[in-house]
């Protein structure tokens, strides 16, 4: 991988609250800063008169996760962060997209995204095509709705309930959580709280499996982003 002086990714992250928000980048925060990349955060839905960070000069775009759909189109804040998307792929900025953020990804690129008949919460283990990239797992998965990638794009991770990974260009579109830690979840948490959310699933069994598997979650992450970052780097854009 070869990047200038001081690399700089955007991410865009999602709540209400700057600080949640920021919280939801999880392991991936300080994975990306020991590699030297400097972190330009931004959010369309708590900061919607702020001009998004220019694309030009960035080196990569990271789209996290929401409690909102990708398919919501009620939500104002929706067609500005999709025409921002668009951009970086036209412009070739490498997109990782978690969660929402591939969901939002595959939608862009082609593809579908609505609510799932197979909503998934906790660590699952996905068949995987390319096990350099994501591996088996267990990832930690936390979603209502699912994406279906653009017929153009590769799905390299799937199970039962869902596609998990797919791949087109030098971007990737995940449903999946691989910055999950125990700040992470506690975000989510706050934020479920703070709304009246509440979930048909044991959230404080899923937080104690989050608290035994962190070391090892983190290894993964840290391994699916150096995979990420090579192979952006080598695919024509």
């Amino acid at each position: 991988m070869t990047y200038p002086n001081d690399p700089r990714a955007v991410v865009l992250v999602h709540d209400q609250d700057p600080a949640l928000a920021r919280r939801d980048i999880g392991t991936l925060d300080a994975e990306l800063r020991t590699r030297g990349f400097q972190l330009d955060v931004h959010s369309f839905d708590h900061s919607p008169d702020l001009a998004p960070p220019p694309l030009s000069g960035a080196q990569l775009l990271v789209v996290m996760g929401s409690p909102d759909a990708a398919y919501d189109d009620t939500l104002a804040w929706l067609a500005p962060e999709i025409a921002y998307v668009r951009e970086a792929i036209d412009t070739g900025v490498p997109i990782l997209g978690v969660c929402f953020g591939g969901q939002l990804l595959a939608r862009v690129l082609g593809g579908t995204v609505r609510k799932s008949e197979h909503p998934e919460y906790g660590f699952v283990d996905v068949e995987t095509s390319e096990p350099e990239l994501i591996a088996p797992g267990p990832w930690m998965e936390f979603h209502g709705d699912t994406f279906t990638a653009p017929p153009q794009a590769t799905v390299i991770a799937r199970n039962e309930s869902a596609q998990q990974a797919f791949v087109l260009g030098p971007h990737l579109g995940l449903q999946f959580h691989p910055e999950i830690d125990l700040d992470t979840y506690d975000a989510w948490a706050a934020a479920w709280d703070r709304d009246g959310v509440e979930h048909a699933v044991d959230t404080r069994e899923i937080r104690r499996a989050i608290a035994d598997a962190e070391p090892a979650a983190r290894v993964r992450c840290s391994a699916l982003l150096d995979a990420f970052l090579a192979r952006s780097s080598a695919v024509p854009r």
